[in-house]
């Protein structure tokens, strides 16, 4: 059996790691090709040693050129954009695990869409910036695009061989984060080390803090709506702390289907790897009886306004998803750095969406253009 082969996209993040380890699980059945990674490279030098990729990238030219001298000869080094996208478009590579962080896997997802590789995509902001043109992009070159967020990968296997006109709505699960019964006068001085820390996931940086803002369930509505040709009307969020239900489907008939497991991104991770199969995985199961109960609790908009404004950006379409997605890379950032509190993040991400007057996305160039007025007009709120 010929070993199906990979480029992994975000190798030295949280989804590209745990990637990974599924593959060294399973010698027999993937072959690593390339590896694109960000400024980690003693991660990545082992990487490399592990899985003896013909090609790799780092953000740097010149990390990678220090790069070049830490490696064995023969490997091919690249860098910043340009390297993704040859990754993203390696001849040999069936699929292309897209897990980078933020809006810079846009245009390495559409290269491997161009190439006709089937693609795992992790990385969500690329479908809310531009989702229609991911969309029909992928429809005109017969690609298939597997999702790897728990939530989607649950939605993806509880429509499988479901019509569309029997689906009533999808219902898309949120933890609450570490934030969850704190009022929102309490986390105006909440810490980056406090919003990082999860009660359910280990997680990027960047992922938790969208999660700590409930920001990360607002990008997951828009995400939905293109994967699944869904309308506003048929999304709905609800709060369950346990992160074991991770998507439910409500069919036309009443009937509710859940899709069930334990936090382990390892298991969508798995799924997207070895589809249309199913791996035999030697985890942890779920034990129902050992967790006891699972809760479940509306959203409460006024500690989370985050998810209003994923859903005035469905609402409003063309170009504002782009502008709340770039709005709130910049902030999270901020936030991250020390330069603003925490609830500041969604203050900006909401006045910077007020001000925008979205056009319909009928090209890469317009989504663009609204991502780069977003992020230099946020800048300009937080730094003058």
């Amino acid at each position: 059996m010929a070993k199906k082969s990979l480029v992994i996209l975000g190798s030295t993040g949280s989804i590209g790691r745990q990637a990974l380890e599924i593959v060294r699980r399973f010698p027999e059945q993937f072959q690593v090709l390339g590896l694109g990674a960000g400024e980690n490279l003693s991660l990545l030098k082992k990487q490399i040693e592990i899985f003896r990729p013909k090609l790799v990238s780092v953000k740097d030219p010149e990390k990678a050129e220090k790069l070049k001298k830490r490696i064995p000869s023969g490997i091919k080094v690249l860098s910043g954009e340009a390297g993704l996208m040859e990754l993203a478009g390696l001849e040999r590579a069936e699929l292309v695990l897209v897990a980078l962080v933020g809006a810079m896997g846009l245009r390495p997802l559409l290269r491997a869409i161009e190439a006709k590789k089937t693609i795992a995509l992790a990385n969500k902001e690329p479908m809310v910036m531009a989702g229609e043109i991911i969309k029909k992009r992928a429809e005109k070159n017969s690609v298939r695009l597997i999702p790897v967020d728990s939530e989607h990968c649950a939605i993806f296997q509880l429509l499988e061989k479901k019509g569309r006109e029997e689906i009533k709505k999808v219902i898309l699960s949120a933890s609450g984060g570490p934030f969850r019964k704190r009022s929102g006068k309490d986390l105006k001085e909440v810490s980056p080390q406090e919003a990082l820390a999860h009660p359910t996931w280990k997680m990027g940086k960047k992922i938790s803090i969208d999660s700590a803002t409930l920001m990360n369930k607002a990008l997951e509505l828009i995400e939905a709506r293109w994967f699944f040709d869904l309308k506003v009307s048929q999304l709905e969020v609800i709060i369950h702390p346990q992160s074991i239900v991770h998507s439910l489907v409500e069919l036309k008939d009443g009937s509710v289907l859940a899709h069930l497991s334990r936090p382990d991104m390892r298991i969508p991770i798995s799924y997207a790897l070895f589809y249309p199969q199913r791996a035999e995985l030697d985890f942890p199961r779920l034990n129902l009886a050992k967790v006891g109960k699972l809760e479940f609790e509306p959203v409460d908009f006024n500690r989370f306004p985050a998810l209003l404004l994923g859903y005035n950006a469905l609402k409003k379409g063309g170009t504002m998803p782009a502008v709340m997605n770039a709005s709130n890379e910049v902030a999270v950032e901020a936030f991250l750095s020390g330069k603003i509190r925490f609830n500041r993040i969604v203050e900006l991400v909401e006045k910077v969406m007020k001000e925008h007057k979205p056009i319909l996305a009928r090209s890469l160039e317009q989504v663009l253009q609204a991502d780069a007025w977003a992020r230099a007009r946020t800048k300009e709120l937080i730094y003058g």
